[in-house]
């Protein structure tokens, strides 16, 4: 059969029905008020491509480099252009539209459902289409086009972007019963950006599109979940609405009397975030919950985890942007503009105008994009620009979504950005408070780079006081300074993969096309920023660590495994030491560095099992002419065999050892966090997690070796209480949770030396 009813789908049929339609018929099943639907199986689209003969056509065209626009836009154009000139079958032709009539609706919503999407790590917000009040003679058009979106622009980068296949995503199609909204808006269970637990729900008048897609500027409620008291109302001028106009969608604007309304209501709030707590409980993690209300009926539409939390976050479990008022509600001394902080971060920049998507190419690294909204189809200059100004949209638009993501400071909802804001101008943009202030003010300065060997920290940000270090991850060398201003006291965590995968090329690739020497070049351009930046204080860098499929994207790739799970496959040390000419390269580099005087640059090796990786990756530090004795250099714990090891690790005579929670909870608990369907058991702070990490800090210290955390989860503060009263070294956080974390490894320090001395 070409479909399923979505009474018939749970979360196990996810490979058939994608991520959009599981969640809706895991709802449906659980008893919530979710419209009735059926689905296009995403086994359909792939019969689709293969039976038409348009599947090696498909393949063969998206295979291009993403950072080439015009190529990127042709491969688009071209793919999209094979499914919509293809005709559907006859048999599921029939199929679908005998269903249609089953639904009893004159109008239906059609909406993708990739088998992709809506994952634990990787939102895919917006990069498939969704059509509203679609009638019959138009279903089939409809679902085609949303097959054809897979290969949007967007579509196409953003997955390459995140290590998908192309090959490896299919799409599914929802035919829902069309709820014509009155009011309607998102709901996300907790803050996306900190984890708070208060909802937050912005809402509008008519179809929730106009929310969602950044059109409107919704009003912003934040609600306190443990007291159900309403901490914030930012009402804001909602100046259009999307509503039903016969078998079309069309925006008009809000009646007068209805623009600075509230939408919402103390009693509908409350239904709201009753109904978002059962979702939530359902899944057993915070959600982004589409939702409408017709006639005063409420309906849920949509349902996904939220991706963003792990980007950072207060550690106190307090809301800076919103608990401190959210979007500005007056214009404040020294500011341009103010709007909804929807992506956390301080940055300054040029402002460059966008009102065209023509006029992206004119983006360059570091500048400021200011436009009427964002859209998905930004996402490549969002990657380039150091932060993103917006007129319109709330902090759920799906463009917001992937800014957090990206970990692109983003102010929106602004109204008049585009207006105030001129093109060249150097502003601030603070993405915790919603403002936009002119010039680089001195909290968003860079710091003045410190000399190597001058023992100086130069701009170091005060910062409480501690016994654990506290130090942070940084991803690309651009993010350096920022990095260095928090008053971390070092780096963590410094991904020697990403300053390869920037090449776009393998590592064997890079070498046969340029050489060895500047593949070293590489690598000691990147971590000396780095290095330069933090100096004297350590940088732990990471050899190389990237899973095959994220190879497997780039020139070269053609030559990597395919591997059926690559995180559990071919990379971290295992690869290091199978292919040991290139390792050595990485090391040649750290040496060269170790000659220019970088002393604070340490070794980390990922992914190790047992003492014979270590030993073997000792002799070859000592063949690059590192000295084990002499150097800083230590192991990631990511398994439960390192961590059930550590001793015999210790005896390898590292120097540290870091913890990878990620990783460790993934191997631990036999959970794949990009499974939807499992996702909810994903828990770094599960007893077992917990009981390797304890021992393993507890062998070190007996060891004298010392003992971090650089996963995700050292920015939790439920993580950070657990690690200082088990005694860990230091704690490595997300550069927006370093301030954060200081502060609660500051009280949990001082609870215990209080309670030393009451003992005393």
């Amino acid at each position: 059969m070409a479909l399923r009813w979505l009474d018939d789908i749970t979360a196990d049929d996810v490979d058939s029905v994608g991520g959009k339609a599981a969640s809706l018929g895991e709802l449906a099943g659980a008893g919530l008020p979710v419209p009735p639907a059926f689905v296009v199986t995403a086994d359909t689209y792939r019969s689709f491509v293969q039976d038409t003969g348009i599947e090696a056509a498909l393949s063969e065209t998206v295979d291009v480099d993403t950072d080439d626009s015009q190529a990127l836009a042709a491969a688009a154009e071209h793919a999209q252009e094979l499914i919509l000139e293809t005709p559907v079958p006859d048999s599921v032709r029939d199929e679908l539209l005998v269903a249609f009539d089953d639904l009893g609706h004159d109008v239906v919503a059609v909406r993708s459902s990739a088998t992709a999407e809506d994952l634990p790590d990787a939102s895919f917000a917006g990069q498939q289409e969704t059509f509203l009040n679609v009638g019959r003679a138009d279903l089939l058009d409809r679902v085609r086009e949303c097959w054809a979106s897979l290969f949007t622009q967007r579509a196409i980068y953003y997955r390459q972007e995140q290590g998908f296949s192309h090959d490896a995503v299919d799409i599914a199609v929802v035919v829902q019963a069309m709820v014509d909204a009155d009011e309607s808006g998102v709901l996300f269970t907790s803050h996306p950006s900190t984890g708070a637990e208060r909802a937050i729900v912005e809402a509008a008048w008519g179809l929730g599109e106009a929310v969602v897609s950044g059109a409107v500027s919704p009003d912003n409620y934040v609600v306190d979940r443990e007291s159900g008291r309403v901490e914030e109302v930012t009402v804001a001028e909602k100046k259009v609405m999307h509503v039903r106009d016969g078998d079309d969608t069309v925006e008009r604007a809000v009646p007068d009397d209805k623009r600075e309304q509230r939408v919402l209501g103390t009693e509908t709030l409350d239904q709201l975030v009753e109904m978002g707590e059962r979702v939530e409980d359902h899944y057993g993690t915070p959600q982004d919950v589409e939702w409408a209300i017709a006639d005063d009926t409420l309906y849920l539409l949509q349902s996904r985890p939220i991706t963003t939390i792990d980007e950072g976050g207060a550690a106190d479990g307090t809301d800076a942007g919103v608990a401190d008022g959210g979007a500005m509600t007056g214009q404040q001394d020294g500011v341009l503009v103010s709007g909804l902080g929807a992506s956390p971060g301080q940055v300054a920049g040029s402002v460059r105008l966008v009102s065209k998507l023509d006029q992206l190419d004119k983006v360059e690294p570091g500048d400021i994009i200011v436009t009427e909204m964002t859209t998905p189809d930004m996402v490549p200059a969002m990657e380039r620009a150091a932060g993103i100004v917006t007129d319109q949209g709330g902090m759920t638009s799906h463009a917001a979504i992937v800014s957090r993501e990206l970990g692109v400071p983003a102010v929106v909802g602004t109204d008049a950005g585009t207006d105030r804001l001129q093109d060249g101008q150097d502003v601030t943009i603070d993405g915790d408070k919603g403002i936009v202030e002119p010039g680089a003010t001195a909290a968003a300065d860079e710091p003045e780079p410190s000399s190597v060997g001058d023992g100086t920290d130069a701009g170091l940000a005060a910062k409480p006081m501690t016994g654990t270090e506290i130090k942070v991850n940084v991803s690309i060398p651009a993010a350096a300074e920022r990095a260095a201003a928090t008053g971390a006291d070092g780096v963590g965590l410094l991904r020697i993969e990403h300053m390869i995968l920037s090449t776009s090329k393998t590592p064997e690739r890079y070498v046969e096309d340029h050489g060895e020497r500047a593949y070293v070049d590489e690598i000691v351009d990147g971590v000396r920023t780095v290095a330069e930046a933090f100096y004297p204080r350590p940088v732990r860098v990471r050899t190389l660590d990237a899973p095959t499929d994220e190879f497997r994207q780039l020139d070269g790739g053609e030559n990597e495994p395919a591997e059926h799970n690559p995180m559990l496959g071919y990379r971290g040390i295992r690869r290091s030491l199978d292919r040991p000419e290139t390792f050595r390269l990485e090391l040649d580099a750290i040496a060269r560095l170790y000659d220019l005087g970088y002393d604070n640059v340490e070794v980390m090796l990922p992914l190790v099992n047992d003492a014979e990786d270590v030993l073997q990756a000792r002799q070859l530090l000592e063949a690059a002419g590192i000295d084990p004795d002499k150097r800083t250099w230590g192991v990631m714990v990511e398994t439960p065999a390192s961590a059930l090891g550590i001793e015999q690790l210790c005896e390898t005579g590292i120097d540290f050892a870091s913890f990878g929670t990620n990783d460790l909870t993934q191997y631990t608990l036999a959970v794949d966090r990009n499974n939807e369907a499992v996702a909810g058991r994903f828990d770094e702070l599960h007893p077992a997690v917990l009981e390797l990490i304890g021992r393993t800090i507890e062998t070190c210290r007996e060891h004298d070796v010392a003992t971090s955390i650089c996963g995700q989860a050292g920015s939790k503060p439920e993580m950070v209480r657990y690690l200082v009263n088990e005694g860990v070294t230091s704690i490595s956080a997300n550069v927006d949770a370093v301030r954060d974390v200081q502060q609660e490894v500051k009280r949990v320090e001082q609870r215990l030396l209080l309670e030393s001395v009451r003992e005393s």
